[in-house]
């Protein structure tokens, strides 16, 4: 989203991809229409709480946020620094000793375009055998799935796989707007069979991953966490994925590996 556009237009653009007329946001943000209308037109220019307020209601990102109060001529509120800064030193050892929680199983940490931000000593599981190319940062965890030189070749259940994730980062494009996961969308949908992905089946709460490892085929369920009440524009768009054994086999493979004694 180009943030040298008016604020007006900006505003009516995540209106209508949240498919809201001008009256619903005017309800739900308890404003007249006309003042709706008068902000997307240019008639007025909203006040920065005014901004916040609609932005809010809009379901608007904390990154958009700050370009919306910028497109209307005022400073942005919300904090974005890069995650090495000294003062996110607290939100990384958080994020660390989740990672090393969730031990013997897999779990990993990406940012809001699928990059590989930590992991855990079992993400092995999904580097191994990999096209080197692929693993020069940034690691992008999306693509090192789907693309055949990725762990693809590996997973037993590849089609089911992408007719969870594809959908996913469909509706991340939709709901932010954002040009980069457009492209990797665009990227790693040329990987599979033309078409659309198989949709998942609606009684599965999680994503099943099959996958073949050292002679042994492992089953996970996949699980995507996110931090709500994050208060910079870097935390909130952080996930953490979290791969739980599916049956017991998958989870003995885990609990022997991490008992044996390190080469």
């Amino acid at each position: 989203m180009n943030q040298d556009r008016p604020i007006g237009e900006l505003l009516r653009e995540w209106r209508r991809r949240r498919g809201l007329s001008q009256l619903d946001l005017a309800l739900q943000a308890d404003v007249s229409a006309r003042h709706v209308s008068f902000v997307e037109t240019g008639r007025t220019i909203p006040s920065s709480a005014m901004v916040l307020r609609l932005a809010e209601h809009l379901g608007v990102p904390l990154r958009e946020r700050n370009r919306l109060l910028v497109a209307a001529g005022h400073a942005p509120v919300v904090r974005e620094r890069p995650l090495k800064d000294p003062h996110l030193a607290s939100a990384r050892n958080v994020l660390e000793q989740i990672l090393r929680g969730h031990e013997p199983y897999p779990a990993l940490a990406v940012d809001r375009h699928w990059n590989l931000l930590f992991a855990n000593s079992a993400i092995d599981v999904f580097l191994e055998g990999v096209d080197a190319a692929l693993l020069r940062p940034p690691v992008n965890m999306m693509r090192l799935g789907l693309h055949p030189g990725g762990f693809a070749s590996r997973l037993l259940n590849l089609g089911q796989v992408r007719g969870f994730l594809l959908p996913r980062l469909a509706r991340q494009v939709a709901q932010s707007g954002d040009a980069e996961l457009s492209a990797l969308y665009e990227e790693v949908l040329s990987y599979g069979p033309a078409g659309d992905p198989r949709p998942p089946d609606p009684a599965e709460i999680a994503l099943p991953v099959r996958i073949r490892h050292r002679g042994a085929e492992l089953c996970f369920i996949n699980t995507i966490t996110t931090f709500g009440a994050a208060f910079d524009v870097t935390l909130e768009e952080i996930a953490v994925e979290a791969y739980f054994p599916a049956d017991d086999d998958t989870a003995r493979f885990f609990r022997t590996a991490a008992t044996e004694p390190s080469a």
